[in-house]
């Protein structure tokens, strides 16, 4: 599935992998969020619940473009930087491009939308 991010910074595509996880974000669309920075790596921002991680691998080494869950916060991750292992990582999916976007410093408000085909 295919979704659009619409930033100050700049307007992105992704893909999002066929997972439980990846489909119950999808479940959430359309939805506004800010992004604020987090250990210089990442772009995150709270959902307004938590999502289901059925099946999913116990962690993930996250790579720049990747978009994570992070399920013991609860949280939505836009890695802009190559990261570690991390326990309670999911990722949902990957940006088609443009992860330098996402390096501009402060918070983000960003829309993300479904892109019906």
């Amino acid at each position: 599935m295919k979704i659009h991010i619409e930033t100050e910074a700049a307007s992105l595509t992704a893909t999002l992998e066929d997972t439980d996880a990846a489909r119950d974000f999808a479940s959430l669309l359309p939805l506004t969020l800010t992004l604020e920075d987090h250990a210089a790596t990442e772009k995150i921002a709270y959902l307004p619940r938590k999502l289901s991680t059925a099946g999913a691998p116990r962690g993930t080494a996250p790579r720049a473009g990747d978009i994570a869950y992070y399920a013991p916060w609860g949280n939505l991750a836009l890695f802009h930087e190559d990261f570690e292992f991390s326990p309670g990582l999911v990722t949902l999916g990957r940006l088609d491009g443009g992860a330098e976007a996402l390096r501009r410093a402060g918070p983000l408000p960003a829309t993300f939308e479904r892109i019906e085909t």
